[in-house]
């Protein structure tokens, strides 16, 4: 990295690392923001911990690109297919051996950051649209409770009629019908993304299982 954010001083021991402790990958990741806009910092924290629930895989908080990886570490990231590359996904994704070494934020030595905050907003919707189809469950799963709750209120509507004799204003049985017709079609749009996800997974063509070559 020509800015220096990244230290070249851990080079020798992240060589090591992979030389002489047997890892297949030395990565490198910062401890502290200092320097960065607060609210940059709380996004970027709510990121990772979103991305680690929302899909199976561990994205380690504050991970770089800087990092040295063994031959066959490269040619399990080169298996795969996409052409759409989160890194921060991919990595961990293949598995391996990862030594982490931790650093505080470095201010550059010159030049200014390319990236927007626009800009990591939508790198980070790739990464998780990449790595998780759980948002489309979410989404079903919501139109259920929205679809029952509409039923649920309708009941008590009739019960409260019958019961009662206490006239309901029209707006309410209105407002119930609306619920659940949004709710069967939030439901269906979350079915349909699950399936239109299971296609765009296929077409990356993952290789099925990475096995290593122990020497």
């Amino acid at each position: 990295d020509a800015d220096l954010q990244d230290p070249p001083s851990l080079l020798p021991e992240m060589l090591r690392s992979l030389k002489d402790e047997g890892y297949d990958c030395a990565g490198t990741r910062r401890v502290t923001r200092k320097g960065e806009p607060p609210i940059r910092s709380f996004f970027a924290r709510r990121f990772y911990s979103i991305m680690r629930k929302l899909s199976n895989i561990e994205v380690v908080d504050g991970a770089r690109d800087y990092r040295l990886m063994t031959r066959q570490f490269v040619d399990a990231v080169l298996s795969l297919g996409e052409v759409n590359r989160f890194s921060k996904g991919i990595f961990p994704w293949v598995g391996f051996r990862t030594k982490w070494f931790e650093y505080e934020n470095i201010k550059r030595v010159a030049g200014e950051t390319k990236w927007s905050f626009w800009k990591l907003f939508v790198y980070s919707l790739d990464g998780m649209t990449a790595f998780s189809t759980k948002p489309l469950a979410i989404a079903s799963g919501a139109g259920i409770i929205l679809a029952i709750l509409s039923v649920v209120f309708i009941i008590l509507i009739i019960v409260r009629k019958l019961l009662y004799g206490d006239p309901v204003a029209g707006w309410a049985s209105t407002v119930c019908i609306v619920l659940f017709c949004s709710g069967l079609q939030l439901m269906a749009t979350g079915i349909l993304g699950q399936y239109l996800a299971k296609t765009y997974l296929e077409g990356k063509h993952r290789p099925i299982y990475i096995t290593k070559e122990i020497k």
